[in-house]
């Protein structure tokens, strides 16, 4: 990677999977962010980039390598792998992290002498992620196999989409008259199933009804990866 490839990047813009640092302010604000891009799809981080996308390097590479280094090992939890290149500017260094989707999600953010939280990506933004999600994500990489009944709560909920187009826990439980955990245990099973789907915004979770194509897509994924019977 060159210069002008960093520039192709910051033309893009932060988003998804892509975050601008000045530099490294602190291990736990870049583990936040590290830990946010192994839960959902991967990013990269470009050190020595003002929010603006102005390039101003970073002054003592190793030092911030140092901290980066600290916060995936000693702040994520799991540790995360980070991949870091240098590229030379203006007598400085923008630093580039990358960070791969990760195969043992969810990764929790070590904040020592509080609880450990789980963060993802929302469009451009770090977000804590709700106890559904987490869900969700420990059943990504889960060997478990799945058992899906559908009974009289899922059918209302079919029911209620017919009707509306998204339905949140809270409204799930009050529909079915059951707990908000109860509630939350149909849905996510339901997700797994790739039946519905969970979106996520800054304050909550909805859920919608999955597309035929992605539940066809599901399908296929499931077959593939279920043992033939003899």
């Amino acid at each position: 990677m060159n210069i002008h490839d960093v520039k192709m990047l910051i033309e893009e813009g932060e988003g998804f999977e892509l975050e601008f640092k000045r530099k490294v302010s602190s291990p736990e604000k870049i583990a936040k962010t590290i830990s946010a891009f192994a839960n959902t799809n991967g990013g990269i981080l470009l050190f020595g980039v003002d929010d603006d996308g102005s390039l101003v390097g970073v002054e003592s590479e190793k030092s911030e390598v140092d901290l980066i280094r600290q916060a995936s090992e000693f702040y994520c939890n799991p540790s995360i792998p980070v991949t870091i290149k240098f590229v030379p500017y203006n007598h400085k260094d923008i630093i580039v992290a990358s960070v791969k989707e990760s195969g043992v999600k969810p990764h929790y953010l070590v904040n020592h002498g509080e609880e450990e939280k789980v963060f993802i990506r929302v469009n451009d933004n770090t977000v804590l992620a709700s106890r559904e999600v987490i869900k969700v994500l420990r059943d990504e990489t889960s060997e478990k196999s799945l058992m899906l009944t559908i009974g009289e709560n899922e059918k209302r909920l079919f029911a209620y989409f017919e009707e509306q187009e998204r339905i949140t826990v809270k409204e799930f439980s009050v529909l079915i008259n059951v707990s908000l955990r109860r509630a939350s245990r149909i849905l996510t099973t339901l997700v797994r199933a790739g039946v519905i789907r969970i979106h996520t915004l800054e304050k909550n979770d909805y859920f919608t009804l999955a597309s035929p194509a992605e539940v066809s897509s599901r399908n296929r994924t499931t077959r593939s990866r279920t043992p033939q019977q003899r």
